[in-house]
């Protein structure tokens, strides 16, 4: 594969950027016009993929964790992303502190109580409130928070890192399928690639913002009884979306960089609390056996298709985060490429998929498993707090702490800070996405995303409609799985080219 990519002076690409406004501003003015017929067609719409093609995302992802383990310790493991003696540009802490944040961090907070309590009340296949139910809980949270989301994430950031460290061309979607399309990547098909994943990346940077900031402002509402409305939201948003415009302008080094280790330094003072004050040794058990029970059960859990079951549980929880990781990879996937550089794709693959993975076990051990002893121990505040607005049930939950103050304002201020990073690196995402693939572009330009995201969610919640682009934007991920299937093959074959030259 010869050297494709030249730099050019513009930094935008007008189909690419105009073309996503143009998009946007119809999906505004869609969701704002025809907010109930728009969320009943998309709801449906998003209900009949989920059940005639559910069993499609599990066999598609099921692979992807296969292919991607097969390439860490195949041969082509020993490549570096970025030619032979290429340094890692971040330290190992920083790196993962980085891609966890972007990954999943705000999300670990909004459902890191509530998901394992919801499913121990409902579980798919026990009797609810059991040891039974409370095992599955922890099986099934595991399973949509562990080695699948990330086994996304790994391939679209390796094929991205790979094609433009090592094959020298744009840090765009488009890269991806050079083996296929060669210099048509250049023209029409790549700015239609890059325009869908751009659309893809803001509505899913608008959802995330949409749950961030529910959560924030149902944390003010517990805490200072601050009245929760549409306007406290915007006012949210848009304050957050300011202080991401300041992280933006710093750049990935100095902004994105400091606040994801900023991020990670407090999640773990808030999971060691949590560890110290509360049931210590049955959080460590949790952790251990549930971890044991996860991959010696991996196969089973990973394949059910509710053949015989209700398929309605399934659809809700395991194919709905199945839809909501694929769609979240573009975003995802690309930021971690372009802070993998000087990495072996060995240690890529290993690192993106067991570090933030056992991470995030421990995590839903201490919070989730904690919170279901509470329940086994008749916390009905707890349980009520989870049955009737679980963006409290943190909160709630924290109060059985002996440090609950601290550890209530420490979790507001995490949901904050893992919101700024998300929308500060998507930012930098969608900009150079619509800047012909470019690193270094204005800064005016980045903070133009950043403020427009906000913009986008606070019109949004404003109106009433961000609950069309939440299930818009996880249809998006049916075309993306079938686009991530060819990035396998792409990705082997241009790996194979590289050993042979």
């Amino acid at each position: 594969m010869k050297q494709q990519f030249t730099k050019t002076k513009s930094t935008i690409n007008p189909f690419v950027f105009y073309g996503s406004l143009l998009v946007i501003s119809f999906a505004l003015l869609f969701s704002y016009l025809f907010k109930e017929e728009g969320n009943q067609f998309f709801s449906s719409l998003q209900q009949s993929i989920y059940t005639q093609l559910g069993w499609f995302y599990i066999i598609s992802l099921n692979f992807i964790i296969v292919f991607m383990i097969y390439l860490a310790f195949s041969k082509y493991g020993k490549i570096i992303l970025g030619g032979k003696n290429t340094q890692p540009e971040f330290n190992l802490f920083a790196w993962s502190s980085m891609l966890f944040s972007a990954g999943m961090g705000i999300g670990l907070l909004v459902f890191g109580v509530s998901e394992p309590i919801t499913h121990f009340t409902d579980p798919p296949f026990a009797e609810a409130f059991t040891e039974e139910a409370a095992r599955e809980a922890m099986a099934y949270t595991f399973l949509h928070w562990g080695l699948h989301p990330w086994a996304i994430y790994a391939l679209v950031g390796l094929s991205l890192a790979f094609f433009h460290f090592n094959k020298k061309l744009p840090l765009q979607i488009r890269s991806i399928f050079y083996p296929l399309l060669g210099d048509k990547i250049h023209g029409v098909y790549g700015n239609l690639i890059d325009l869908f994943a751009v659309i893809a990346t803001l509505f899913g940077l608008c959802t995330s913002l949409g749950y961030g900031v529910d959560q924030l402002s149902s944390g003010l509402n517990y805490l200072f009884s601050v009245e929760k409305n549409k306007i406290l939201d915007v006012v949210l948003i848009m304050g957050i979306s300011s202080i991401a415009c300041i992280s933006v302008f710093l750049g990935v080094k100095k902004g994105i960089q400091k606040l994801s280790q900023i991020n990670v330094y407090f999640a773990i003072i808030l999971v060691g609390f949590i560890l110290i004050t509360g049931p210590t040794i049955f959080i460590f058990k949790n952790f251990i056996q549930n971890t044991g029970a996860y991959f010696n059960n991996f196969i089973e859990l990973s394949n059910w298709t509710a053949t015989f079951e209700n398929q309605e549980w399934q659809n809700q929880w395991t194919i709905g985060y199945w839809g909501w990781w694929i769609a979240w990879s573009p975003f995802v996937g690309m930021f971690i490429a372009r802070i993998s550089k000087g990495r072996s794709v060995k240690e890529f693959i290993l690192g993106v998929m067991l570090i933030p993975t056992l991470f995030v076990f421990f995590w839903m051990a201490s919070l989730g498993g904690s919170g279901i002893l509470e329940i086994i121990n008749n916390n009905n505040l707890l349980l009520d707090a989870v049955n009737q607005n679980s963006n409290q049930s943190l909160f709630v939950f924290l109060e059985t702490s002996p440090w609950s103050a601290l550890l209530q304002v420490l979790a507001m201020f995490l949901i904050a800070s893992f919101f700024i990073t998300s929308s500060d690196s998507g930012s930098l995402v969608v900009d150079s996405l619509t800047a012909n693939g470019q690193l270094e572009t204005p800064k005016k330009q980045r903070i133009f995303w950043a403020l427009l995201e906000g913009v986008i969610a606070s019109v949004l919640i404003y109106s009433g409609g961000l609950l069309i682009l939440q299930t818009a934007s996880v249809l998006a991920a049916l075309p993306f799985c079938i686009l991530l299937l060819i990035a396998c093959y792409s990705i082997s074959k241009s790996l194979k080219k590289e050993l042979a030259t």
